[in-house]
């Protein structure tokens, strides 16, 4: 079976893989479509995410999809050819945030494709995968698997949006119009969004934010541009870099929340910390998602729009060109791979 591996910053190979067999408590998938997200870029591009560095050959992937084939010793789920999307993280139910019910924040969890921790967690980036079969979610009626590769990014927008309380009614700002920038923009029209401005630098971007649903879209680098909001109620920032943090920073009405969720480089990033203190802002982070993950495969059956999102499908032997495109926003939203050929 082929699979996308990246073996070290630039070097990523498409590769035949010896099939997986499930194990005890594991469900073997017959992955169909893969979407290439920031993180599989930055290891492909920089060799890491943040301070994950690449120690040994990874498979990458995480937002995959596909039908069940098998069940290893004592692993029960859906039926044999059953479609189903793979929560990608598996935390420890054991520390004390797990206790706390933040999963998500797990100090000891799994996530597919994930450097964090050594060995490396392999990711679904192949024809064939063996994951945890409590991993897995049936589709529901009516979401097809093309539709359904967005549930890990919609999650993470969903997670984000939970994080920043009460939208309904309010105007939110969302800076950034990536794949997670225009999910979230989707996130707070579902969650009753009075009315939502995105910023982006790219017209490309921005005509992807229309598509999520956006009333207002703003060149960030054109700061004469009458969409500019006086304030607003909420921002969400998804660009990952401090510019955007300091525009919700000086947009956010006093008392308002600010939720951090692009993830900003290593090292220090300079904010005004001064209005968070003179406006008693709320600046919250949001990381990754748990239970948000089936409130996104309902989402995504009620809501046909979000085809328009996906920018383009490539087979697996042209990933290094979908990891072009994808890393192209000038050209693209999200690129999913087809392992299904």
């Amino acid at each position: 079976m082929l699979g996308c591996v990246i073996h070290g910053q630039g070097d990523l190979r498409v590769e035949e893989l010896p099939a997986p067999q499930p194990g005890p408590g594991q469900a073997l998938v017959a992955v169909r479509y893969g979407g290439v997200c920031g993180s599989d870029l930055h290891y492909w591009r920089h060799g890491g995410v943040g301070d994950f560095r690449l120690r040994e050959p990874m498979l990458l992937g995480h937002e995959v999809v596909g039908t069940v084939v098998a069940y290893g010793d004592g692993a029960s789920g859906p039926l044999a050819g059953t479609a189903v999307a793979v929560h990608p993280a598996t935390p420890c139910d054991g520390c004390p945030e797990c206790a706390d019910g933040r999963r998500h924040v797990c100090r000891d969890t799994r996530y597919l494709g994930s450097a964090a921790r050594f060995p490396h967690v392999q990711g679904g980036f192949a024809a064939r995968v063996a994951v945890p079969a409590r991993q897995l979610r049936p589709l529901p009626d009516g979401l097809g698997l093309r539709r359904a590769a967005l549930a890990e990014p919609l999650s993470v927008a969903l997670h984000a949006v939970r994080r920043a309380g009460a939208v309904a009614g309010r105007h939110v700002l969302v800076t950034g119009a990536g794949p997670i920038g225009c999910l979230v923009v989707a996130a707070v029209r579902a969650a009753g969004a009075a009315r939502v401005t995105v910023t982006d630098l790219l017209p490309t971007a921005l005509g992807y934010a229309r598509i999520a649903g956006a009333d207002t879209v703003v060149r960030a680098d054109h700061p004469d541009d009458a969409g500019w909001p006086s304030e607003v109620d909420v921002a969400i920032e998804a660009s990952g870099v401090a510019a955007g943090l300091d525009s919700c920073l000086r947009l956010v009405r006093r008392g308002g929340v600010v939720v951090q969720l692009g993830m900003l480089p290593p090292g220090h990033s300079p904010f005004a910390g001064n209005l968070v203190v003179s406006r008693e802002i709320e600046l919250r982070g949001a990381f990754r998602f748990d239970a948000e993950f089936d409130a996104a495969l309902e989402l995504l059956a009620a809501e046909p729009s979000f085809d328009g999102l996906v920018s383009a499908v490539l087979p697996v032997r042209e990933a290094e060109s979908a990891f072009a495109l994808a890393a192209d926003r000038s050209r693209s939203c999200k690129v999913l791979l087809d392992f299904g050929g």
